[in-house]
């Protein structure tokens, strides 16, 4: 969280940053652009202005008399239509008009030639208490200068143009920041407040509470991604529990038969069972034997799928045989019982591809399973039908049933439901996980239809052979 708070922090910072940086930019370099930008605009009408004058009376201002009086009142009215002050200055530097005093100062230093250009900013040799933009014309006449025409206006105008112009600057960049502030806001409800709730979530799921809520709604990929990571801590929860379970199961599938030998060669010893009946017990201690060695290869199997995953054999076989062999094995259990098998198979032979061994696990798996959770006097129906190029094989128990909510659970590892444990006290809850890994291990599928107290079916699918000696094409 610290983290990410420290994350949100430099982004405000870099935000009032970025702020800063601009109003520093406006106030600065484009205060400096425009006001340059407006002089030289200025500047450069002021010389059309100028030039005018000059041409129109330039040479009457010379003549002196009438000409010379006409001439300061036309000075007179360009100065009140440009707002700008017009001089009439000779090239010693003599004022010889003005169009807003009579005076004729003389300016010392005057030198249009030393300027480089037509304009110039200052307070104009002392004349001005502020700064006013010049500009300079020449009067010619036979063929040299006799004096400039000089217009001028206070730089005070142009700053207040400027200051126009950077007031709309000012509220562009305001309004501008508004609307990014906007969009900070909602990247703070849309994107931080989420991301910092899944941040919590993971820290919470790393302290091992996945039962925790992200709370995050929606439909975006930051919504999809707190939803998977939600999914996934609920599957690590699960398998966690799941684990839990299994340890406890295998526990009390290993304590029992270890109880039942040490309580049966006790008594052997302390002679409470009579030598004439030790032979009877010893093979009750043979059985408990049995089930734990069933028992730690089941574990091993699995630990070998997990970590090595399965080397296949395939073959081409008839699983119609192996159905039927396998059947066979289970008479006993299933007289029994009181349990019949009915088998509804697809033609006398069905030849698949596959890895025969692995498949006859995965038919006797599920038929012991079939017989464990079914009611006496019922029936098993194991069916195979052929559809396209894959061949399904159905085992139908009319047994206890598997709940709604455990269906999806059944082929997990580690995992055996509260409804099997009266009647599978030998089972160790991996013989459908271990089934699950073959089937995947064919790229196959295998399935469960259930209903609690009418029974369940088991389909797995195989793919048929293509060889043609088997008469399959």
């Amino acid at each position: 969280m610290k983290l990410h708070r420290t994350l949100y922090l430099k982004l405000l910072l870099a935000y009032l940053l970025f702020f800063l940086l601009s109003f520093i930019m406006i106030s600065s370099i484009n205060s400096r652009m425009i006001l340059n930008d407006l002089t030289r605009t200025r500047a450069e009408a002021l010389y059309r202005e100028s030039r005018l004058v000059a041409t129109l009376y330039g040479n009457e201002i010379y003549r002196g008399g009438t000409a010379r009086e006409n001439a300061l009142e036309q000075l007179t009215a360009i100065d009140t239509y440009i707002s700008a002050e017009i001089r009439i200055i000779d090239a010693n530097g003599r004022q010889v008009l003005d169009s807003r005093s009579s005076g004729t100062p003389v300016f010392e230093d005057f030198d249009p030639g030393s300027i480089g250009s037509y304009y110039l900013v200052s307070d104009f040799y002392g004349t001005y208490d502020e700064d006013h933009l010049s500009v300079f014309y020449p009067i010619t006449g036979k063929y040299q200068i006799r004096g400039y025409v000089v217009i001028q206006i206070p730089m005070s105008d142009l700053y207040a143009s400027r200051d126009r112009l950077l007031n709309i600057s000012y509220l562009t960049m305001l309004f501008m920041y508004l609307l990014s502030l906007l969009v900070l806001v909602v990247f703070t409800y849309a994107v931080y407040i989420p991301v910092r709730r899944i941040t919590t979530a993971a820290e919470e799921y790393a302290r091992g509470h996945y039962d925790y809520d992200p709370a995050v709604n929606g439909r975006d990929e930051i919504g999809y991604l707190a939803g998977t990571l939600y999914y996934m801590a609920s599957e690590i929860g699960r398998s966690e529990d799941n684990q839990k379970k299994f340890i406890a199961n295998v526990s009390h599938d290993f304590r029992s038969p270890l109880t039942s030998i040490r309580g049966y060669l006790t008594a052997m010893l302390d002679g409470t069972i009579p030598p004439e009946m030790h032979e009877k017990y010893l093979q009750v201690v043979l059985n408990e034997t049995d089930r734990l060695t069933k028992l730690t290869n089941g574990l091993l199997e699995l630990n070998s799928l997990n970590t090595k995953g399965i080397v296949l054999t395939i073959s081409d076989f008839d699983i119609n045989s192996v159905i039927r062999q396998i059947c066979e094995t289970f008479d006993v259990l299933c007289s029994e019982k009181k349990i019949s098998i009915e088998l509804i198979l697809s033609g006398e032979h069905l030849f698949v591809s596959a890895d025969m061994g692995k498949i006859q696990q995965v038919v006797a798996n599920l038929v012991d399973n079939a017989i464990k959770f079914s009611h006496s006097n019922s029936i098993i129906k194991i069916e195979t039908t052929e559809k396209g190029d894959k061949v399904f094989v159905s085992v139908k128990d009319s047994g206890i049933g598997i709940p709604s909510d455990a269906q999806k659970l059944v082929f997990d590892r580690f995992y055996k439901t509260d409804l099997s444990r009266g009647k599978d006290k030998k089972g160790t809850g991996l013989g459908l996980a271990i089934t699950k890994e073959i089937i995947q291990a064919h790229n196959q599928n295998i399935n469960v239809i259930s209903t609690e107290g009418v029974g369940s079916e088991f389909i797995f699918t195989l793919a048929r052979s293509k060889d043609p000696e088997t008469g399959i094409s």
